[in-house]
């Protein structure tokens, strides 16, 4: 069997399929490399299961938008506050953040980072009067950029082909820093991804306060994000992706409740799911923590394949406790933490946790197994511990052949 035959076949259930060994991000890689070709090669040298992953559609403004930034000198001992003004014909938004340590971007604030919840004083949407001027900011792709897109979609497409790899669209998982001139997104953006991009708006407080206090509101908002990424996903969709995948890190339970999950976040993972199926393509949904009091409803969405299954970090996610709830149902990527078990544990206490989610997740016939959700740190210890899991699931996938 190819990679792309294995990861395909653990995602849809395929008896008598091997254990495919798939890293979901693998940073500490994909720094030493030029482009996604030369990661793909470096990770089947490594013998592992690999994706070819396409690039982020690029994310651009209407062209009336007037951007202006600033950077003000607080108190002493205090961070400097660093602003970003959008001007548009239906009026502006404004958001700042504290530049504290780890800001990635020097004095530019993108619209849309992880980076950003943390340290923000002022999110850009706070209110209904402000979704007039959103749309602004959120265009359809433009057509030089769809063509540009498709174009090397098709080069992919054609050595995944060629290799017998899996193409993937709709997360990257990593993107470098963009450059002065187009700083619009800031590190680990997604085309499909509703209310992961409705918290960089907002913040992770205050959707949650609309959803009781302004329901009406917040359904119109997430209507836009969901339109706007909608017209992405048909993209990546008409690229030949074989699955594509949606980020959903903020969905989780540590967040919404199952009853606002169902109203205000279930109806726009079925909705893309359907548009995925009738596609052909399978849909994978990344969610690390919060994910089992949802289970069923993801399950109800149609979703194939749950991303991010993290035993050491995860939110009532035990390696048991998920094979009890979802085992079998649907298919299961992660198994291991990569922060835990990888970059700060020992040799054997990888080789157990490898063996552990081999015999608790693996004999489900739906399982992918890595490290969640990346491994980041470029150490000997990180290094040697990649060994040894690599070397661990191989050795399982051998004697069990």
């Amino acid at each position: 069997m190819s990679s792309r035959d294995r990861l395909l076949a653990a995602v849809d259930g395929a008896s008598g399929a091997p254990l495919p060994c798939c890293f979901m991000i693998f940073r500490a890689l994909s720094d030493k490399c030029r482009d996604e070709y030369e990661l793909a090669v470096r990770q089947m040298e490594l013998g592992l299961d690999t994706r070819v992953r396409l690039d982020d559609l690029p994310v651009r403004f209407a062209p009336e938008v007037k951007i202006r930034e600033r950077v003000t000198a607080t108190g002493e001992g205090e961070p400097p506050l660093l602003t970003r003004a959008y001007e548009t014909p239906a009026g502006s938004l404004a958001v700042s953040v504290k530049q504290i340590e780890g800001w990635p971007f020097g004095d530019h604030l993108p619209l849309f980072s992880d980076y950003i919840i943390p340290r923000a004083v002022q999110f850009p949407i706070s209110g209904p009067e402000h979704l007039p001027v959103l749309r602004y900011l959120l265009t359809a792709p433009a057509d030089d950029d769809v063509r540009a897109f498709l174009a090397e979609g098709k080069r992919r497409k054609r050595f995944a082909d060629d290799q017998g790899l899996l193409l993937a669209g709709g997360w990257r998982g990593e993107r470098s820093v963009p450059g002065e001139d187009e700083y619009l997104v800031g590190a680990n953006f997604g085309t499909v991804s509703v209310v992961d991009t409705l918290m960089w708006l907002c913040g992770g407080t205050e959707p949650l306060l609309w959803a009781h206090d302004q329901p009406e509101f917040l359904g119109e908002l997430i209507g836009i994000l969901e339109e706007w990424n909608r017209a992405r996903l048909e993209v990546h969709l008409e690229a030949g992706v074989d699955i594509v995948f949606r980020r959903a890190w903020y969905e989780g339970t540590d967040f919404w409740s199952p009853r606002l999950y169902r109203e205000f976040v279930l109806p726009t993972v079925r909705r893309d799911v359907e548009l995925a199926h009738e596609a052909g393509v399978r849909y994978a949904y990344i969610i690390t923590t919060g994910m089992m009091p949802v289970a069923d409803l993801i399950l109800e969405a149609g979703v194939d394949v749950i991303v991010g299954i993290d035993p050491g970090q995860g939110k009532g996610t035990t390696l048991q406790e998920v094979r009890d709830s979802v085992g079998g149902k649907v298919g299961l990527w992660g198994g291991v933490s990569g922060p835990l078990a990888v970059e700060e544990g020992t040799e054997g206490e990888v080789r157990e946790a490898v063996e552990e989610a081999a015999s608790v997740l693996g004999d489900t016939g739906r399982f992918i197994l890595s490290p969640v959700d990346n491994v980041r740190a470029d150490t000997e210890r990180s290094w040697r511990n990649v060994r040894a899991f690599i070397d661990t699931w191989r050795s399982l996938t051998c004697s069990s052949s």
